[in-house]
């Protein structure tokens, strides 16, 4: 099942906040034009010349002499389109006509207009917004001269609202999202980036974080809070695996100090005894239990520090392996020797651990090389020194798993697959490199190389 490719962070705000800004600017909108409609500030210019001329078309006199309305599809189809529509028709012999709902401030107007031709009635900025400007004219008609007095403003009727409402997004609000989907696609990666700086900081320390460097712990520094807790808790995390590992060191090196003592009094014991075919045998068992005992404590040694590196040469190094290894290898029935190119080759590092690394390489020579040929131990140009034997050789197949912790080529085998992967862990601690030369039947070699003083 393959995994959701993951999202940056970047891309969901951006994919979050251009939708959540489309949707407040319309209902911004929506909100402003629904206040000014509901309040009567939205006004509507009306076709006051339109409304007057329909008028003039229809107004005919009555039986009783009176003004009336002639139905006309104009007439009809005004009234359909202004549903506010009102206007008052005025004769010189006192006849008023009237429709929909008249003002009250221009339904008290009266005659006062009889002697002007036309005009238009409006209020000061400010005033009352119900307040709207009406229009007169004085026109012929079949019934005579008259005047008609209607509205040439009046509260904006909801479709044209909605219609207004439509145009001043498009004209306005778009331009307006358009401008503020630049500035996000601009502004949040910088203010990610700002806001997410100490992250960076912070994977750089976690990368560093590694088994042999206890006490790493994540700076919160400028972090934001909301990060806050998931460093606290790595960072407790760590702390509890540094405890752990703790323990664990103590518990290996106590119980390789305790399996010491019985050791050697079983050695000494051993050597006490009359030399025969058994005494042999078990006093290489012992060698093997010592040898464990030693590797348990080499596992707690591998701390290296920087103050414990120094020149180190390894011709001496060799020298003194070859010499103090060399009676145990002859009581195995091999042949020991020691070669060098050089007086001496010199490189940096912790005298102890590569010491012990030899060793394991000539224990592990001695405990696989078949009992018989030479055991050589070889320092050459440049930083090298190799360990040889003249055994069965090791598969192909397993000359990277050898190195791997409690692995052994035969089951049978009396050792516990430790001595290999502590030299591996000492050469990788010096910077350096392993490998190992060999093949069914042509023996094993290992090579260890580290840097050059």
């Amino acid at each position: 099942m393959s995994e959701r490719p993951l999202r940056s962070l970047r891309s969901r705000l951006i994919w979050r906040l251009v939708p959540l800004q489309a949707a407040l600017l319309t209902a911004l909108v929506v909100l402003v034009i629904g206040a000014m409609w509901a309040t009567g500030y939205l006004i509507d210019n009306r076709d006051e010349d339109r409304v007057i001329d329909v008028v003039q078309a229809a107004i005919v006199r009555n039986a009783s002499g009176g003004l009336t309305l002639r139905a006309t599809a104009d007439l009809a189809a005004l009234r359909a389109d202004d549903p506010g529509l009102w206007f008052v028709v005025r004769d010189g012999q006192d006849h008023v006509l009237t429709e929909g709902v008249v003002p009250p401030d221009f339904a008290g107007i009266g005659g006062a207009l009889d002697q002007i031709s036309q005009g238009r009635l409006g209020w000061q900025i400010g005033d009352d917004p119900d307040r709207y400007a009406a229009r007169f004219k004085r026109v012929t008609t079949e019934a005579g001269p008259v005047q008609i007095l209607t509205a040439s403003q009046g509260p904006m009727p909801l479709r044209k609202a909605v219609l207004v409402g439509l145009l001043l997004f498009a004209a306005i609000g778009l331009p307006s999202l358009l401008l503020m989907t630049l500035a996000t696609l601009i502004a949040t990666p910088v203010v990610v980036r700002r806001a997410l700086a100490g992250l960076g900081d912070a994977a750089t320390q976690a990368g560093r974080v590694d088994f042999d460097r206890r006490g790493a712990r994540l700076s919160p520094a400028d972090m934001p809070a909301e990060v806050a807790p998931l460093i606290d808790a790595f960072n407790g995390a760590l702390r509890r695996l540094d405890h752990g590992y703790e323990r664990h060191k103590r518990f290996l090196t106590d119980a390789a100090h305790e399996l010491r003592t019985p050791i050697a009094i079983l050695q000494t014991r051993l050597e006490g005894l009359i030399d025969s075919g058994d005494k042999e045998r078990l006093l290489e068992d012992v060698s093997r239990l010592a040898t464990l005992a030693e590797q348990l404590l080499d596992l707690q040694r591998l701390d290296l520090h920087p103050e414990l590196m120094a020149p180190v040469d390894l011709v001496g190094i060799g020298a003194r392996v070859a010499s103090d290894l060399a009676p145990l290898a002859i009581m195995a029935g091999y042949e020991m020797s020691f070669v060098c190119e050089a007086e001496t080759v010199m490189v940096t590092g912790d005298q102890a651990a590569l010491e012990r690394a030899v060793i394991n390489l000539v224990q592990n020579a001695i405990a696989h090389g078949g009992r018989k040929g030479s055991i050589t131990i070889s320092v050459e140009q440049p930083g090298t020194i190799a360990v040889c034997d003249q055994g069965p050789g090791i598969a192909p197949e397993h000359h990277e798993r050898i190195f791997e912790p409690f692995h052994r080529l035969q089951s049978h085998n009396r050792g516990v697959g430790l001595g290999l992967n502590i030299v591996r862990e000492i050469v990788q601690r010096h910077n350096g490199r392993i490998a190992v030369a060999s093949g069914p039947g042509k023996g094993a070699c290992f090579r260890m190389s580290f840097p050059v003083l």
